[in-house]
């Protein structure tokens, strides 16, 4: 927006210099804006005009960074919005080969056997009767005891025999 209006600016000063037959004509132009009234030589409507330019190119520097800008994040929503419909697609993809699979697996009869109908312990609700688990506890792991006077018992620092 701010470069825009910078290239509007300078278009319209170049715009009003060129209507004004005076300023070619005489040494000194003389310019109103805003009931102000600006005199200027030769050489100083000179470095005026260069100062239009550069306000001019100014602009467009603004501009097309602002375009680059949101090109940029045009093309990263883009990337972000086919990434998700790609990931969408696996999913419903893996969703109809799980229900292929499932309508392929025959259905068995529930099984009569003693075990099965005895009910089973599945405490940590894993599908697998406890009973069958192998739940033996981790080898126990040796950590080196520290020979130390000073010991952290509890929050309180003392000797092994001060404490209770």
């Amino acid at each position: 927006m701010l470069g825009l209006l910078l290239i509007v600016l300078a278009g319209a000063t170049v715009v009003a210099v060129s209507w004004d037959e005076t300023a070619a004509s005489t040494a000194v132009a003389s310019f109103t804006v805003f009931d102000r009234t600006f005199q200027f030589t030769q050489l100083e409507m000179f470095f005026a005009g260069v100062a239009t330019g550069a306000v001019f190119l100014l602009g467009l520097a603004v501009m097309f960074a602002g375009m680059r800008r949101a090109a940029a994040r045009r093309r990263r929503l883009n990337a972000s919005r086919a990434e998700a419909r790609d990931r969408v697609a696996r999913l419903e993809e893996e969703k109809r080969e799980l229900e292929r699979k499932l309508e392929e697996t025959p259905a068995t009869p529930p099984a009569t056997t003693p075990s099965a109908a005895a009910p089973g312990v599945d405490r940590d609700r894993d599908g697998v009767d406890d009973r069958l688990e192998n739940t033996a506890p981790h080898p126990r792991v040796e950590v080196p005891r520290q020979h130390s006077a000073d010991q952290l018992v509890a929050g309180r620092h003392g000797r092994p025999d001060q404490r209770r």
